[in-house]
């Protein structure tokens, strides 16, 4: 079954509006596991405008799933990274200013930083994922970075996935048969929601995870909390 860990991102930025802790960023990451959820997502970006530094110190002792920290691998990300020692760092090229992620690396024209990145990342016992577009040459160009993982970017699937499903989910097939090819672990994650996220399961039987966010919050003001995450489970089943 393809894990599912839930960005917690927009559940801070809430908290962050009125300061304070309402909603409670912590008991909110226990009750999504508590609700089945495989893993918990953070990415805490330089302007701290939803994630804070410090939400993922107090997270790490918290999240007896799997912890995932995303975010460019600035010294001050690293040096987080390599305190807290999570599950997983997926590594994303967000400029400083970024709104959301919206592109993957270009791994072989990086080589030398992520190779250096994720040979620490190794040296701690981190796995390593590289954030790259469903393109095969990005693909194998992480594994030659030493990466273990790629993330695969869904925002293109996400966009076409209403004119022509078929076609959407195409590039995701190649590019998950080279990270076969490579011996590459596949995740995948952005916009993706409770409409076109069983058919790329379907499509890609052999995702490891899935890391959904936005659409998860916002279908819980509808749904609830503990529904929402039980449909997107149902989804991955």
């Amino acid at each position: 079954m393809t894990r599912l860990s839930v960005n917690i991102n927009k559940i801070a930025l809430l908290r962050n509006a009125r300061g304070g802790n309402l909603p409670d960023l912590i008991q909110t990451a226990k009750d999504i596991e508590r609700f089945g959820a495989q893993g918990i997502t953070v990415h805490p970006r330089p302007d701290q405008r939803h994630i804070c530094y410090q939400d993922v110190l107090d997270l790490a002792p918290v999240v007896t799933t799997e912890f995932n920290i995303e975010g460019y691998p600035s010294k001050q990300w690293m040096d987080l990274v390599l305190r807290v020692k999570p599950a997983q760092a997926t590594l994303v090229p967000d400029a400083r200013e970024q709104l959301t992620s919206d592109h993957g690396w270009k791994a072989r024209e990086h080589k030398a930083f992520l190779s250096d990145i994720c040979s620490e990342l190794k040296r701690n016992a981190i796995r390593s994922s590289v954030f790259v577009d469903p393109v095969p040459d990005d693909v194998a160009g992480a594994s030659e970075c030493g990466a273990d993982r790629v993330e695969l970017y869904t925002g293109p699937y996400a966009h076409d996935y209403a004119s022509d499903r078929e076609r959407a989910v195409r590039p995701y097939v190649k590019a998950v048969e080279e990270a076969e090819r490579v011996g590459l672990e596949v995740n995948a994650g952005h916009d993706l929601n409770l409409h076109n996220l069983r058919f790329l399961k379907e499509s890609v039987p052999n995702l490891a995870e899935v890391s959904i966010g936005h659409a998860l919050v916002s279908d819980a003001l509808y749904l609830g909390l503990e529904e929402s995450v039980k449909r997107y489970l149902m989804c991955l089943k």
